[in-house]
């Protein structure tokens, strides 16, 4: 059974996060592994406190995973600070895992914010350039071009710029655009990709994770960059359709 890492924040609504990817890395039939670099307290409500899992600790989990097993493929997600930003960055290089899958978490579905504005140069210059998949959604690949993306033209123009931040591939998902169809557009050397399904009439939660997460898992089990982003695309789409409202809130968590 091939292994997958995970490295991002706990959520303690089990929707999201560490909690998310490793469901998904099972449903896959992937060994999961992870390093936890925050431990939130979140609810479908929203997010009401993040502590930082100390930078000597992260390092720590990284050396005793990479130690022992053979990592697949590696996954990224809330990072939280600029510190541990540079230190998975650097970690990463040295380590080259055979995939990485870089989800450029920045800010909740809630709108809690989850990086440090300090960390975004840093994401953009050290840890991108590494990616196989990176995969911001509308806002984050705005955050991180400074400019807003609203037309096809524009998601064509941000596919481009983004790939020549030096990530390899770029899946720019269309969940936060309007419109009856959800087009999630997918860029590397040979071009754009577009991945059409139709948009749910729901809010789910750690949507984001569980995409990133099912790339890596696929690209773990032997999936080209294409094939992965395809077949984790629709892996999300029945999860959503599936999905439940565990709490109170209006987040709906997906079933895997």
């Amino acid at each position: 059974m091939p292994c997958a890492l995970t490295i991002a924040g706990s959520d303690s609504g089990g929707g999201a996060g560490i909690q998310a990817d490793l469901k998904t890395f099972h449903a896959h039939g992937v060994h999961g592994l992870s390093a936890i670099t925050a431990i939130t307290s979140q609810n479908t409500c929203g997010v009401n406190a993040v502590h930082a899992v100390p930078l000597a600790h992260v390092r720590s989990q990284l050396a005793a995973v990479f130690g022992d097993f053979p990592v697949a493929a590696v996954k990224t997600g809330m990072l939280g600070s600029a510190a541990v930003t540079r230190l998975v960055a650097r970690e990463m290089a040295a380590r080259k895992p055979a995939w990485l899958v870089v989800d450029p978490v920045m800010i909740a579905t809630s709108g809690a914010r989850l990086l440090d504005e300090q960390a975004v140069d840093i994401l953009a210059g050290e840890l991108i350039p590494l990616a196989d998949v990176l995969t911001p959604n509308l806002p984050e690949a705005e955050a991180l071009l400074g400019r807003p993306i609203r037309t096809p033209a524009e998601c064509d123009a941000a596919g481009a710029a983004l790939l020549g931040l030096g990530a390899a591939g770029v899946l720019l998902k269309g969940g936060h655009a309007d419109g009856a169809e959800v087009v999630d557009r997918y860029y590397d050397a040979r071009g754009v990709l577009e991945l059409r399904h139709p948009r749910l009439p729901l809010e789910g939660h750690g949507t984001g994770c569980t995409l990133a997460a099912a790339i890596a898992a696929e690209l773990a089990q032997g999936r080209s960059p294409r094939s992965a982003v395809r077949r984790a695309v629709a892996y999300v789409d029945r999860a959503l359709r599936r999905s439940y409202r565990p709490g109170g809130g209006d987040v709906h968590v997906l079933r895997h």
